[in-house]
């Protein structure tokens, strides 16, 4: 089981419920989880499969956003990449979009953000927007939300967007009032959240199903023109 199976699996899903494919992400892994346990060798499955799905789930959501936003005239790339790249290997347009996310922690350098995914101009290298990624809020959100605040004090960095993209299988972001911790940092806190759940949510300007994201970003560049 590796990342070219689950987007064999969501192929199959989109091939099925076309646009509402999204929906079906959690009934997607449930699938991979599976088969990942029938070729499991080791002791502890669970903490296997735990760090399969964290790893995969932001290389699916990739997989699925990347045609449309390269539509836009923009490019994606994985957050993981740059932070493992050291700067003399890259290569020059990720060079500048690293240099163009970086924060700046004085005499204690510079350092990048905690993002899945990246979104950006490719003729300028300058950063539209960056994901996080995760099957539950818990995981990650309140520090989506400090990267978002430090992202948003330096004026190189403030324009940037900060989301957070999730199949909820909580249930954290379902009703909006009374709102749960995760649903209050996302409304105070970050650009938006964007859910990959058969549920439908309680949504507001901050808070919407997977499917408005192309067209939120849309706006986002257009309003920038």
């Amino acid at each position: 089981m590796n990342i070219k199976d689950l987007i064999r699996l969501y192929d199959v899903k989109k091939e099925r419920y076309g646009n509402e494919a999204y929906r079906y992400i959690s009934n997607l892994l449930a699938e991979a989880k599976a088969q990942h346990e029938k070729d499991f060798n080791g002791t502890d499955h669970e903490q296997s499969w735990r760090a399969f799905k964290g790893k995969n789930l932001e290389k699916l959501i990739e997989y699925i956003i990347t045609d449309e936003v390269r539509s836009l005239e923009l490019e994606v790339v994985n957050g993981n990449s740059l932070e493992r790249t050291k700067g003399e290997n890259l290569p020059k347009e990720m060079s500048l979009v690293k240099r163009n996310l970086l924060i700046d922690y004085g005499e204690f350098g510079s350092h990048l953000p905690d993002v899945d995914i990246i979104i950006y101009d490719p003729m300028t290298s300058k950063v539209i927007a960056v994901l996080s990624s995760k099957v539950t809020l818990r995981e990650r959100i309140a520090q989506t939300g400090y990267w978002k605040i430090k992202l948003a004090s330096n004026e190189v960095t403030k324009h940037i967007k900060v989301y957070f993209v999730t199949p909820d299988e909580d249930g954290t972001l379902t009703v909006r009032r009374p709102a749960k911790k995760g649903r209050a940092i996302i409304e105070v806190d970050l650009d938006g959240s964007y859910v990959l759940s058969e549920t439908n949510i309680d949504e507001s300007n901050k808070v919407k199903m997977f499917d408005k994201f192309i067209d939120d970003l849309k706006k986002l560049i257009n309003g920038k023109k």
